[in-house]
């Protein structure tokens, strides 16, 4: 069984037991959490499809850890104008452990 839900602007397929890493949630490590947005399930034999979410269909999961990704760096050079432009940026992102697929 396997369903695919969207959170933070992106699509996830997940399935029980999955851990998977998405963009930063206000949730407290440890504390259970319901993804609504649930675009597909499928069980099996059958599929069911929403337009364009399913209602009555949750995800819940588990967070197991809130952290920083690796550091990228964004380099800019303008050749032979003496320009350049170093920057970094670490995204914030969430550890989730899926629990339940309910719909």
């Amino acid at each position: 069984m396997f369903a695919i839900v969207e959170t933070g602007g992106k699509q996830y397929r997940v399935s029980t037991d999955q851990k998977i890493i998405v963009d930063k949630l206000s949730a407290d490590v440890g504390s259970k959490i319901t993804l609504d947005k649930v675009l597909l399930v499928n069980n099996g034999q059958d599929t069911s499809f929403g337009n364009p979410v399913l209602s009555g269909a949750k995800v819940e999961a588990e967070v197991l850890k809130n952290f920083k990704d690796d550091k990228i760096i964004i380099f800019k050079k303008r050749r032979r104008q003496n320009s350049r432009r170093k920057r970094g940026h670490r995204q914030h992102q969430t550890l989730l452990k899926i629990t339940a697929i309910k719909g």
